[in-house]
């Protein structure tokens, strides 16, 4: 006889944030909204004013004593929750990190090509990640690392600002520059 393997739960059940309508378990609450006249009411009476208004009643802050809830339609209440946090979500901004990998002994051309890079990384308003790479005994030479690094720093710095000096960590030298608010 074959066994039937299980595919995990059938249905994931997902909770309400908020105790709506007759999850409410409480004997009396505080009733606020529209066309409601503020007040503590038994909970039935409560329930009753909500249907009557062809709405829900929903557990606004159930740690009070008594309870707020407030009469309104849930489902419109969500939406708009839900359309909130989207346009939140998109305004806030998305930080981007370019790196550029030097060696302890770069080149004067190399060094132009990729500063020409970084100039267009801090442009476009992504944060510039430098950093020195110290292959083998090259570990000697930081010093030079930190000179080019500094350099680097001096010549962008009316695109940019210094946010970490250079750093060594193991066999890098780390320095990182944020673009200038425009």
């Amino acid at each position: 006889m074959r066994r039937r393997r299980s595919r995990g739960p059938a249905r994931i059940i997902k909770e309400d944030q908020h105790r709506i309508n007759r999850k409410i378990r409480e004997d009396e609450v505080r009733l606020v909204g529209e066309n409601v006249e503020i007040g503590v009411y038994p909970i039935a009476k409560a329930l009753a004013i909500a249907e009557e208004q062809e709405l829900d009643l929903v557990e606004i802050s159930p740690n009070a004593k008594p309870p707020v809830c407030k009469v309104m339609d849930y489902k419109k209440f969500l939406y708009e929750q839900k359309k909130r946090d989207k346009a939140l979500k998109s305004k806030a901004t998305k930080v981007t990190i370019k790196e550029i990998r030097f060696g302890p002994n770069t080149d004067d051309h190399d060094y132009e090509f990729k500063k020409k890079h970084a100039e267009k990384f801090l442009k476009e308003g992504a944060k510039l990640k430098a950093y020195v790479f110290f292959k083998g005994r090259s570990i000697i030479y930081k010093d030079q690392g930190e000179i080019l690094l500094l350099r680097l720093a001096q010549e962008l710095e009316e695109l940019g600002k210094v946010e970490q000096m250079p750093k060594l960590e193991g066999k890098r030298m780390i320095m990182f520059i944020a673009p200038k608010k425009k």
